[in-house]
């Protein structure tokens, strides 16, 4: 039997926090208490969470149907909201793989619960740090077979990644390890205004630091990637519905496939 983790509610969490920008219910008032926060300081805050997640949405149907593929890795999962990797996978290619990572123990117990697959496909979850690939690969390998093309996903977790170079080898380290035909969507926050810059700031004075990109650090990412278009853009300008005019938030993002 399964020992439920340890969930410490004094201090933020990322996940929780994000869950809170949302409009989800899975937090706790210290988590609430720093995205007000946050929200003061960078008041497009919950946009660019809910940009994240439409830009989430949109990559995982793209790759499932026009790509083709089958395997996916998420890493920096979050907590559960409508539209997770696995359902809009599965919804469009029913067999579909996708293997979740985080290291939130409270997205654990979610994952345990929630996180369940289609009968013809698998969803699994790994309890990992990003810092970590080495860890996530092996582990993921279990459930996804790395001589096939598999999507990575990592929407708003790079951040947490303090050295820029590290974060880098991170990426490329992963790509490493997938064949070619696989993608990467990558999406985080940019020190591209006043606002967001001071909402770094509060996280970081909350002892939850988060580091912000230049768009030519998003970009570097790609490095050796053929980008879809529209390349690196704010991630609301990312793919917008016919007919929307959104605003260019400090948040940028891009979609490239390995070669």
């Amino acid at each position: 039997m399964m020992t439920e983790p340890s969930i410490d509610t004094s201090r933020p969490s990322s996940a929780r926090v994000w869950n809170y920008l949302l409009n989800g219910k899975d937090n706790f008032a210290v988590d609430r208490e720093l995205g007000e926060a946050l929200r003061s300081a960078n008041p497009a805050i919950a946009a660019v969470a809910q940009a994240q997640r439409r830009f989430l949405v949109e990559a995982v149907t793209l790759f499932a149907g026009e790509a083709g593929i089958r395997q996916f890795l998420d890493i920096g999962t979050g907590l559960p909201t409508a539209n997770n990797t696995h359902e809009v996978a599965q919804r469009v290619a029913p067999e579909s793989r996708v293997v979740y990572v985080d290291n939130d123990p409270l997205v654990l117990v979610h994952a345990r619960a929630l996180l369940t697959s289609s009968p013809e496909g698998e969803t699994a979850y790994v309890d990992s740090d990003v810092e970590d690939p080495e860890r996530i690969l092996r582990e993921a390998a279990g459930t996804l077979d790395f001589s096939r093309p598999v999507a990575l996903t990592m929407i708003g977790i790079l951040g947490n990644v303090a050295d820029y170079a590290q974060a880098r080898s991170i990426v490329a380290r992963l790509l490493e390890a997938v064949p070619s035909g696989s993608y990467l969507a990558v999406s985080d926050g940019t020190s591209t205004s006043a606002q967001s810059v001071e909402s770094q700031r509060v996280a970081k004075q909350s002892g939850h630091p988060y580091n912000l990109r230049t768009p030519e650090e998003i970009g570097g990412y790609f490095e050796g990637l053929e980008l879809l278009e529209p390349g690196v853009v704010p991630t609301s300008l990312w793919r917008p519905q016919p007919g929307t005019e959104p605003e260019a938030l400090d948040v940028y993002c891009a979609v490239g496939r390995k070669p």
